[in-house]
């Protein structure tokens, strides 16, 4: 039954089959990913590093600064953690950063890892816009991004994960093949528009560098331990296939602290012969298999 705010309304779902499994008949899927992300002119981030915000209207250079380290160091200790486990990741990156640092996104996509549309910039975020500058903004990044990697995104997700009731229907319209949109189940599934279709993928929230060590002040090794968790949790209890997103942003744990926890975490996954490692779009294109799509 749908409700007010039910982003896919209007759609059919379609769900895996009850013995869906990852490749190898394995039920742990992980997807690791890093946020590469920028702020308009004239914005910056919401959140630092000293908690408390300035009044409004005054520019939080401390917070820039911070997220200036993301493209200046982050970005390359984090592919280097992903080269290093031979792991191909999904890389969230803003239009803005296709714009301003091309030659940066060129290397990420050249590296093989699954580039993935974030806004034109962190403080575009689609629920606050209208239809008229929502289309706009999905457009500008993806020609943004194409226009450096010679080829569309697949898959897209908007700041904060927070769209609008329209961006399912408008990415399908534009092509895309999945979104993140959508914290909402374990597993992929098609949303059927009729005219278009597009995969939802929802994501996972709790290994994740912003909300754990930005917003609630964890120590970067418990993120090491909640994964720990969770992959004994999985093997015990679950029956059926689930996934899992261990994500940092660049200008996070992209410093040395936190990529050593992010890289104890991509340690554990790939030694692990149960787990399938994999980017967010080789995920949709098995779901669709799955379903003789």
């Amino acid at each position: 039954m749908t409700h007010p705010f039910d982003i896919h309304a209007g759609g059919k779902e379609i769900h895996p089959p009850p013995d869906f499994m990852w490749p190898g008949n394995k039920k742990m899927g992980v997807v690791f990913r890093m946020a590469y992300e920028w702020w308009s002119d004239g914005a910056w981030p919401g959140i630092g590093p000293m908690g408390n915000p300035l009044k409004g209207g005054v520019p939080d250079l401390n917070a820039v600064g911070w997220a200036e380290y993301g493209h200046r160091r982050g970005v390359e200790r984090v592919l280097e953690i992903f080269e290093r486990h031979h792991v191909k990741a999904s890389i969230l990156v803003c239009g803005i950063m296709a714009e301003r640092y091309p030659e940066e996104v060129k290397h990420i996509a050249s590296l093989g890892h699954d580039i993935v549309a974030h806004s034109y910039a962190m403080d575009i975020i689609p629920a606050l816009l209208d239809e008229k500058q929502e289309i706009d903004n999905i457009k500008r990044t993806t020609d943004l991004i194409a226009n450096v990697i010679g080829a569309k995104p697949k898959g897209w997700i908007s700041p904060r994960s927070t769209p609008s009731v329209r961006t399912a229907r408008l990415l399908a319209q534009e092509g895309y093949m999945w979104h993140s949109d959508t914290l909402n189940d374990d597993l992929p599934y098609l949303v059927d528009f009729g005219d278009t279709s597009i995969v939802a993928v929802p994501g996972t929230m709790e290994v994740n560098d912003l909300p754990m060590f930005m917003r609630h002040g964890q120590p970067p090794r418990v993120m090491v331990e909640i994964f720990e968790d969770w992959l004994e949790y999985v093997r015990k209890w679950e029956t059926r296939a689930i996934k899992i997103d261990p994500t940092v942003h660049a200008h996070v744990f992209g410093r040395p602290a936190g990529a050593g926890a992010f890289h104890r975490i991509l340690e554990i996954a790939t030694q692990a012969p149960d787990v399938w490692v994999c980017t967010r779009s080789e995920m949709v294109e098995h779901f669709l298999k799955s379903i003789n799509r």
